[in-house]
């Protein structure tokens, strides 16, 4: 009871003691702020930070996701380039295939075409050899006669079978794609421009024109 009150007494006496505790206790509260301050910035630093590496994670995420897909359509492209590249050379090489067919198709319709021609006038040869055997035994002048019209008729047919045509000339109106006239000739016989003689046939082969016949035009 007397340590309390000497101690009061001292307080009384020394008014500096309660007021240095509280000082202490101010200086301590501002010490407890600061470092609360601190540490609500070191939180909201180290949250931005992990917000960042978070925001920064996931760019990187969508970067390697975006160059994935990007190479996917890459490769898609070069797939589908492979793809058309090969059906072009698949097709490159039928259509070599089917000209070279087409060329040989067409020598062997040639070839056999001319081959038919031969044929068919080895026939008449065949006569015209059997008629000049005979020509040395024959004294009949009229049956030697009758004997080369058979022949120029064999001849004739021969030539149509294979597709020759003789072009019409005599009483036809003047056609410079079939006619070539050599001689125009005054007439009042026939209408102007009209073919009034033919003086070497002419012939087609289909539609087209192998050798255009000579005529003599009539004019006024």
């Amino acid at each position: 009871m007397m340590k309390n009150f000497f101690k009061k007494e001292i307080n009384k006496d020394n008014p500096f003691v309660e007021q240095d505790k509280g000082d202490d206790q101010n200086i301590m509260s501002e010490d407890v702020k600061e470092t609360e301050k601190q540490e609500t910035e070191n939180s909201s630093e180290n949250k931005e930070k992990e917000t960042a590496e978070t925001s920064e994670k996931a760019a990187e995420e969508n970067a390697a996701e975006k160059e994935k897909d990007t190479r996917s359509e890459a490769d898609k492209l070069k797939l589908a380039l492979e793809s058309l590249n090969n059906q072009y050379l698949r097709l490159a090489a039928d259509f070599d295939n089917y000209r070279k067919r087409q060329a040989q198709e067409r020598e062997a319709l040639i070839k056999f075409g001319a081959e038919e021609c031969m044929k068919k006038v080895l026939e008449v040869v065949d006569n015209f050899d059997r008629a000049l055997n005979m020509v040395e035994k024959i004294d009949n002048l009229d049956k030697m006669k009758e004997t080369f019209f058979v022949l120029h008729k064999q001849l004739t047919e021969s030539l149509t079978k294979l597709g020759l045509e003789q072009i019409k000339c005599v009483g036809e109106k003047f056609d410079p794609n079939l006619h070539e006239a050599v001689m125009q000739t005054q007439t009042e016989e026939y209408p102007e421009e009209t073919v009034i003689e033919e003086l070497q046939k002419g012939y087609k082969y289909g539609e087209k024109v192998l050798r255009p016949a000579m005529v003599s035009v009539a004019v006024k």
